[in-house]
């Protein structure tokens, strides 16, 4: 159930099943919201890629949150502002996400942010062995295998890859599917 090749093939097939869903998007959209979304692309981009990162660490064998790559990340007061990074207080769990574009990095940055941070989710959970992969650890208020871990953050993107077909639809974006 916990092979690092099997998990690791889940990421890799998740990826362009997310990317697809930013056909369309460009600078002029990319901080857009619609009525009922609540979330819009480029938060989107950061939030799963910090979610990524944090996963990593849990497959190095530490549930404490490790550095972030400084190139991509800072951690600021919540308001954003830079535009090749993301500040880790504006797209965490609970941010509100702004319709301000610089509070965010530019569209290409974010997908490069977003292929960075899949690339080593991919990379840890090949490098993760039996004991790594059945380790308990803290996610949220409870407790799951690392393994299961893997499966419920590719499960995350994949949430947040629906919530970009209501925003693709909301803003009369044309269809990825179908």
């Amino acid at each position: 159930m916990h092979d690092p090749h099997t998990l690791a093939r889940l990421i890799e097939v998740n990826v362009p099943l997310f990317e697809r869903f930013l056909d369309g998007f460009d600078e002029g959209n990319r901080a857009a919201q619609a009525p009922g979304c609540p979330n819009h692309l480029i938060w989107t981009l950061g939030h799963v890629s910090l979610t990524m990162h944090r996963m990593s660490d849990r497959l190095g064998g530490s549930d404490e949150p490790g550095p972030l790559p400084e190139s991509d990340f800072y951690t600021g007061d919540g308001r954003g502002g830079q535009r090749d990074r993301y500040d880790t207080e504006a797209i965490c769990f609970g941010s509100t996400p702004l319709p301000e574009p610089d509070r965010y990095p530019g569209l290409a940055r974010g997908r490069q942010i977003f292929s960075d941070a899949c690339a080593r989710f991919r990379e840890e959970t090949l490098r993760a062995d039996h004991a790594k992969l059945t380790r308990m650890s803290r996610w949220g208020s409870g407790e799951q295998a690392v393994g299961d871990l893997v499966m419920r953050v590719v499960l995350h993107n994949a949430t947040h890859a629906g919530q970009l077909t209501d925003l693709r639809r909301g803003l009369g974006l044309k269809r990825v599917i179908g």
